[in-house]
């Protein structure tokens, strides 16, 4: 079966290109698989991609390369529409609302189309209207999949299928560290701000415990500088970005996730599958998503003194150290439905079951 994943771009530093990847190389196993990048801006993607699945862009826009047509969204549009009419598949699966209305509108009917969905969709009307052409809508959280349903209200299929993890076996946490680790872009929603303000209250009270934050991006400034003011520069550790987060939380005994939204996941993951406990809040599309109270991570409810209530729920973790290693246990457990073979089968058997629907 040739199947195309469609991505804005398959460069970036981001969970759901981490996730696509992933799932690309199980599938590539059986299948003949290619990742569609729309854009092309980097020489190599950050996250290292199968031998066996074939990577190709619509719009090359690395500096330095010419172009025939001016640069721009139109002309994007326009070599998208192209490369989708031309488009050989027996499956395409989008993973953004405005590619999956571009996949509805121009992509072959004679293949199979899903569109794969986190969040919630930013403008609801050419959803509406465009996607009761494709054959399938696949939610990666239960939560997701109950609002694509009432948002389709029956005019497409809407299943649930989690995101991949990478291949095991994953790397394991000794839980023997004094670390706390935290990864994914330092972008606003993250809220690290709250993890740093919490974390100042655990470097005073054990010193010996070290926070390391993994990953980049435009908050970068702003927390350092905070780190700074709160005199945290011997106990928080910037540590960059790295492509593979879960080898980093394999040394940490604790990752924090104080993100005002989980929708992509794959921190919580990928942080799970290496044995260790998730504390976050307790937030509307949270980490609740994936982390079961007091089975494999911790869930502490945001509002009034929930820094100071993170704190205490954290400082509670360090010192429990036969509690720490009995969420790790239910942490595995839990990312277990994640692994890339179980997560690729629901793949195959929806692809198949809208096959036979067309």
């Amino acid at each position: 079966m040739r199947i195309c994943l469609l991505v804005p771009s398959a460069y970036g530093m981001r969970g759901d290109v981490r996730s696509v990847i992933n799932l690309a190389g199980e599938l590539a196993r059986r299948h003949e698989v290619e990742i569609l990048s729309v854009r092309r801006h980097k020489e190599r993607p950050f996250f290292p991609v199968e031998t066996a699945v074939k990577l190709s862009w619509v719009v090359d826009a690395r500096p330095g390369v010419r172009h025939l047509l001016p640069r721009g969204q139109i002309r994007t549009e326009v070599a998208l529409w192209r490369r989708l009419r031309a488009l050989r598949a027996d499956a395409l699966i989008t993973t953004r609302p405005g590619l999956g209305v571009q996949a509805a509108r121009h992509a072959p009917r004679d293949m199979v189309r899903i569109a794969r969905e986190w969040g919630r969709p930013p403008v609801p009307g050419p959803i509406k209207k465009f996607y009761p052409r494709l054959d399938a809508v696949a939610a990666a959280t239960e939560t997701g999949r109950q609002e694509w349903e009432r948002l389709m209200d029956g005019g497409v299929k809407v299943s649930l299928i989690p995101d991949a993890l990478p291949p095991a076996p994953w790397p394991r946490s000794r839980m023997d560290n004094r670390i706390i680790a935290a990864g994914g872009r330092l972008v606003p929603v993250k809220a690290c701000d709250r993890l740093i303000r919490a974390f100042a209250v655990i470097a005073d009270k054990r010193p010996d415990w070290r926070l390391r934050l993994y990953g980049g991006g435009p908050e970068e400034k702003r927390l350092r500088a905070l780190v700074r003011e709160l005199s945290l520069h011997n106990h928080v550790y910037f540590m960059g970005t790295t492509p593979d987060l879960a080898g980093e939380f394999a040394k940490a005994s604790i990752v924090a996730v104080t993100s005002r939204t989980e929708v992509l996941g794959m921190t919580v993951i990928e942080a799970m599958a290496s044995g260790v406990p998730v504390i976050g809040f307790d937030s509307s599309r949270g980490p609740g998503e994936f982390v079961t109270h007091g089975r494999s991570g911790v869930l502490v409810p945001e509002g009034d003194d929930e820094i100071e209530a993170y704190a205490a729920a954290l400082l509670a973790l360090i010192d429990d150290e036969r509690r720490r290693r009995t969420l790790a246990a239910g942490a595995l457990g839990a990312a277990a439905v994640h692994e890339a073979p179980v997560v690729a089968e629901k793949w195959e058997e929806l692809i198949t079951a809208a096959s036979r629907r067309a």
